[in-house]
């Protein structure tokens, strides 16, 4: 698909319209911060400030990652309260950390994040490193999660794109197309990114995206790149979730307590969804039954 170049002059009305709307239609999102542009001084309020800040972007990044806003906002907040930095998070039991991620689902994610910490503090020194490569060789980081930490932890001008991202640019830019690629925003992306703000300009294309969806046909429907997901009620997902919140509940829970929940055509399910749960390291077989892995 070929590209077309934006004159300095369509870059500037796109930047006015967003940032105008944003203006008047800004979310008052938790996680969201202000740090300076260009690197940070290294005085101790800035060093802990590093240490903060980070991590605080980070959990937020791993719950969005297949969670709504707005049933993560509640979320974020308690767990913070539970794990305020990844000193906490890294040395608490995975039962407490499952518990606290209840609601959220996918829990591999609340694993990943716990397995981040304790890489964090024993490799890193307590501080999230950085660099792409550093970032996207920890757990249940990819090229995405990387350059969202660095844009919001650290405002720099990583490329980003993401549901939201995506609706704006192909509302704006793919008028009447259908099976745009994301490979034919990118470019878009890169020449109107407000590089010397970009924390702050992919908060606001970020709600001006959720809140063109509440005015226009979703325009992810005309992405080629946009994934829908699979439908929860009777998956194994959900089989999962509920096996994982009853054996957290409890010291030790036997397989035949655990399957008379669940209806009888689902049992093969269910043995199928606690196999999956101790490949994946979120439970442990015992002389008492199933338990939460350490």
């Amino acid at each position: 698909m070929r590209t077309r170049r934006l004159s300095w002059a369509q870059i500037r009305r796109f930047r006015e319209t967003i940032y105008a709307r944003h203006a008047r239609h800004r979310r008052n999102l938790p996680w969201r911060t202000r740090l300076p542009a260009g690197p940070l001084r290294r005085s101790s309020s800035e060093a802990s400030r590093q240490a903060h800040v980070p991590y605080h972007i980070l959990v937020s990044e791993i719950m969005l990652q297949q969670t709504q806003v707005d049933r993560a906002v509640p979320k974020y907040r308690a767990f913070l309260r539970a794990f305020p930095n990844f000193s906490a998070l890294a040395r608490a039991p995975l039962k407490q950390v499952l518990l606290a991620w209840q609601g959220l689902g996918y829990n591999r994610r609340a694993l990943a994040l716990r397995r981040i910490a304790q890489a964090v503090v024993r490799d890193h020194g307590g501080i999230l490193p950085r660099s792409h490569s550093e970032l996207e060789a920890l757990p249940g980081i990819g090229p995405y999660t990387a350059s969202a930490i660095r844009v919001f932890a650290w405002n720099q001008p990583d490329a980003l794109i993401e549901t939201n991202i995506r609706s704006v640019f192909i509302h704006h830019f793919f008028k009447n197309r259908r099976r745009v690629p994301d490979a034919a925003l990118l470019p878009f992306i890169g020449a109107t990114l407000d590089r010397a703000h970009p924390c702050r300009w992919y908060e606001a294309l970020m709600d001006y995206g959720s809140d063109l969806k509440g005015r226009v046909p979703n325009p992810n429907r005309r992405s080629a790149d946009h994934v829908r997901q699979s439908r929860f009620e009777g998956s194994t997902r959900q089989l999962r979730g509920l096996l994982l919140r009853d054996i957290a509940k409890r010291p030790a829970a036997l397989e035949k307590d655990l399957l008379a929940k669940i209806l009888a055509d689902r049992r093969a399910q269910a043995r199928r969804a606690l196999a999956t749960l101790e490949r994946d390291g979120f439970i442990k077989r015992t002389a008492r039954g199933y338990a939460v892995c350490r």
